[in-house]
């Protein structure tokens, strides 16, 4: 019985190791590799539990992700009729999606992304920009208080006049 206990363990270990692995490796986006992992994660689970559901239902998007659309397919009509309620359901909707005819999109709509690293036919111009020139700080002027006109215009004290009135109206109001 002891003995039992450790290849479980063993397999348990080994099972969580693979299946964080293969979700790891499709969330980088090395669909290949998550395949292998899922796969080998499903060998060391029950199928018919809620998490070896959920480990085929990563492994159908790692097929899909992959180009491997019929084998998505497949894996999720088998899902359809999963004994855990929330794998059929989620195995229903993504064949929907799996199965759904693909949108034919117009030239237009598409951005061409060029190959950085494929040689260009144009001439590339290796030239480095000259340096800009710094220009000095602008000065402060100082004016000569004799030209400026000192004299009181009469503006300052009416304005002083008339707010003076308007703040004396408020208060007796």
């Amino acid at each position: 019985m002891n003995q039992l206990t450790i290849v479980n363990s063993f397999a348990q270990e080994e099972f969580t190791k693979r299946y964080s692995q293969g979700k790891s490796a499709f969330e980088s986006g090395q669909y290949r590799q998550s395949v292998g992992y899922l796969e080998d994660a499903c060998k060391l689970v029950s199928l018919n539990s809620g998490l070896g559901g959920e480990v085929q239902m990563w492994l159908v998007n790692a097929y899909q992700a992959m180009g491997e659309g019929e084998s998505a397919i497949a894996l999720c009509q088998s899902l359809c009729a999963h004994p855990y309620t929330d794998t059929k359901t989620q195995a229903q909707r993504l064949l929907y999606i799996l199965k759904a005819p693909e949108l034919q999109r117009p030239k237009e709509w598409m951005t061409e992304i060029p190959d950085l690293n494929a040689k260009s036919s144009l001439p590339v111009n290796r030239r480095a920009s000259s340096p800009r020139k710094i220009e000095p700080k602008r000065q402060i002027e100082l004016v000569d208080l004799s030209t400026v006109n000192t004299k009181d215009n009469q503006f300052l004290l009416l304005s002083l006049i008339i707010s003076l009135g308007a703040i004396a109206s408020l208060f007796i109001l």
